[in-house]
């Protein structure tokens, strides 16, 4: 999809020492853009400009290409999935079992309900040439570190309290993170497929070698 599937909006000029304003109606205008479409090749300057109101050149001041504001949105995505686990674990009291249980039903829910964001954080279709853009090698490195590091902790909280029997912390939990991504990818492409009703819990359970209680 292209910019045609942008709109126009008639946007109030900032005042002098607003420009922070403009960077996140612009990441905002991106969000919407793939939200809408589904499709990360719709966010490019013009659409974006075109949405938030302003001409294109003045996108410049605060990202100097696309692969830019692409980054600025996945990091976003990134930084509302740690806050939903974050919630959803903290909602759960002090029991490590259920505390991890809680945290993959919200990635898996947060997944369902964002899938264009979700296929551009994992799909890597947007990830740009490191010698031809502003995007650097550590930027991408660092993206969904927080959120792998809050479901290890998780997974150590339930081996500590004797409810998991994992012997590599840090190897169950890519192995859990991939379970999760699996899943979640196969019930977005086949959604009509018969998925038991407990498949993830089968998975979490398995994957995370946690033990009957």
């Amino acid at each position: 999809m292209g910019d045609d599937t942008s709109t126009t909006r008639v946007r109030v000029r900032n005042r002098r020492g607003e420009g922070a304003r403009l960077r996140d109606e612009i990441v905002a205008a991106a969000v919407e853009l793939l939200d809408e479409t589904g499709d990360e090749s719709a966010i490019t300057l013009r659409s974006v400009a075109r949405r938030v109101g302003i001409a294109a050149p003045s996108i410049y001041r605060h990202f100097p290409d696309q692969p830019a504001i692409m980054l600025a949105v996945v990091r976003s995505a990134f930084a509302e999935l740690d806050e939903q686990l974050r919630t959803a674990v903290d909602a759960e009291g002090d029991a490590p079992r259920e505390r991890l249980m809680a945290l993959c039903r919200s990635y898996l829910q947060f997944a369902e309900a964002h899938p264009g964001r979700y296929r551009t954080m994992f799909g890597g279709l947007w990830v740009p040439d490191l010698n031809e853009s502003s995007v650097t090698e550590e930027d991408m490195v660092t993206l969904g570190q927080a959120s792998m590091r809050r479901l290890a902790e998780a997974l150590q909280d339930c081996v500590t309290a004797g409810c998991a029997t994992s012997t590599d912390v840090s190897a169950d939990t890519v192995a859990l993170w991939l379970g999760l991504h699996g899943l979640a990818h196969q019930r977005a492409v086949a959604p009509s497929f018969p998925w038991p009703p407990d498949i993830a819990e089968r998975v979490i359970t398995t994957l995370a070698h946690l033990t009957d209680r």
